[in-house]
Formats: structure tokens, sequence, C-alpha cells
């Protein structure tokens, strides 16, 4: 009767360990799906890029430098895109493209501000087009960066709890690193005038 009792504890405790590692495994698998969704976004968004930039370049000859500085940014986002998408919540891969895409952000705001200079190209059709696609393939970024950084959480939640982090640190679950891209235009405060 007492290896009956003994057998039994053991079954439960197996399942009971089985369960836990399936959940950290179907919750770990969910942040890498989000953010291969990411990755559709942000390839989408590079991709975009050299068309805006070919288009700009007839109208803006001399303004070089910001064409090349897109560019170079496009081109490191590309890289740290890579790097993420080979270790999906690697705090170094993370913090390497959100630092690209930041750059990537800030230089492209460059471009459209100069862009406003030049009547003629804001005016041209292709460019609005690139333009509309860009800014939707923003937002797009956006909803897929808040779907892995969900995941993500839920994922760091499901391994920090207790006695999911025992079987998590048997079986080395690491924590993931949340994608942080920062638009610092959404951290200013909205000006308003009156006249």
């Amino acid at each position: 009767m007492e290896l009956l009792i003994f057998l039994g504890v053991v079954v439960a405790l197996v399942i009971f360990v089985f369960t836990i590692y399936n959940g950290l495994v179907l919750a770990r698998n969910q942040y890498k799906n989000a953010f291969a969704q990411i990755d559709v976004q942000l390839t989408r968004r590079h991709d975009l890029i050299p068309n805006l930039v070919e288009t700009a370049k007839g109208y803006m000859a001399h303004e070089r430098e910001t064409l090349e500085a897109v560019v170079q940014a496009r081109n490191a986002a590309v890289s740290g895109l890579k790097a993420a998408a080979a270790d999906p919540g690697s705090p170094d891969a993370m913090q390497q493209l959100g630092g690209a895409e930041n750059q990537l952000t800030q230089t492209l705001g460059r471009l459209f501000a100069l862009s406003e200079s030049y009547p003629d190209l804001k005016a041209n059709q292709n460019m609005m087009q690139l333009s509309e696609e860009l800014a939707s393939t923003e937002n797009r970024v956006a909803f897929a960066r808040q779907a892995y950084n969900d995941a993500v959480m839920a994922y760091n939640n499901k391994r920090e709890v207790v006695p999911n982090n025992l079987i998590a640190g048997m079986f080395n679950f690491g924590p993931a690193q949340l994608l942080e891209i920062e638009d610092k235009s959404m951290r200013e405060a909205p000006k308003v005038s009156f006249g």
C-alpha cells in the first residue's frame, strides 16, 4: 500500500513538472511567433525605404547627406533585425534592434521634414504613396511590437512565479527581453495654440 502511495505521488509530481515545462515551452513559442510578426512588418518597412530614397533623390540631389544617413540607418536596422530574428528575446539583440530602429525613425523624420521644403517632391504621387505605405507600416509595427511585448511579459511572468521558477531554472528557461523602440515625439507634450 505504501508503495502505491509513493508511486502515486511520484506520478503526480512528474505530471506536475511536465505541465509546467509544457506551459513554459508554449509561452516561449508564443513570444517567438509574436517576434516573427515584427520581423514581417520591419522587413516591409525596410523594403519601402530604398524606394522612398530613390524617389527623393531626383528632387533633392544636393541633400545627399540626409539621403545617405537614411540608407545607413536602414542598413543598421536590417542588421539589427537579423540579429534579433536569430535569437528573439535576447536582451542584447533586442537592444541592438531597438537602437537601430530608433535611429532609422529619426533619420526618416529628418527626410520627411526636409521633403516639406520641396513642393514638387511633396506633391509627387509616388512619394505620397510611399509615405502613406510607410505610415501604415509604422502602425503595423507598433501593433506587432505590442503583441510581442505582451507575449514576452506573459512568458516572463510564467517563468518567474513559484513553482514555475524552479522548473524554469532546471531547464534553462531564461528571461526574454521586451522590444522598446522609443519615439521621442510620443513623449513630447502637444503644443496648443489659440491664435
